[in-house]
């Protein structure tokens, strides 16, 4: 069976579940948090996807640990104990970032992209509510910081591209002064 199917119809029972239980909010923002736990740990995603590495019970546990003392969610127990029982662990990572992105969909939230040339927490602000009045969409950012683009912003959501960086600015300036040179000579 291929992989993305597998992840696929383990993420949409979850999906299912949560929106039947109506705790979807909370199972998000805990499968986020582990996820990202399995994405910046080699270690912990070596241990949960080999499965002869430790019993299952220590996986849960593991797994469980990366909530930071939060009680996980039911469902996610749930959830969790029946891809062990199945000897799905190794899809389990796959299983979540299926799982985020159905939950993205249902909920209308829009990941972005933001590079400034400094912190602007105003700027994101701004541009989700533009976002928001114009699709009806919440956004989330991921918001890097790049001194290179020297001022203004890159703004990236759903494959579209706003480039308002002095940085691209002075580039077109270059570009159009080089072409009017090669014009003359």
């Amino acid at each position: 069976m291929n992989t993305g199917t597998v992840s696929f119809r383990y993420a949409s029972a979850l999906m299912k579940f949560v929106s039947e239980t109506g705790n979807g909010e909370l199972v998000y923002g805990q499968v986020m948090r582990i996820n990202g736990s399995l994405s910046s740990i080699p270690q912990l995603r070596e241990v949960i996807d080999n499965p002869m590495s430790v019993p299952d019970a220590v996986k849960f546990e593991l797994l469980e640990s990366a909530l930071d003392g939060e009680e996980m969610a039911e469902e996610l127990k749930r959830f969790i104990r029946l891809v062990m029982k199945n000897r799905r662990t190794k899809f389990l990572r796959w299983m979540f970032l299926s799982f985020i992105m159905l939950y993205r969909e249902a909920n209308g939230i829009k990941l972005s992209r933001l590079v400034t040339a400094v912190p602007a927490p105003d700027l994101e602000k701004r541009l989700a509510g533009i976002v928001k009045e114009k699709n009806g969409d919440s956004v989330l950012f991921e918001h890097y910081v790049d001194p290179g683009i020297i001022g203004g912003f890159i703004f990236e959501i759903d494959g579209y591209r706003l480039d308002a960086s002095t940085a691209s600015q002075l580039k077109s300036v270059r570009r159009q002064f080089i072409e009017k040179n090669r014009r003359i000579v």
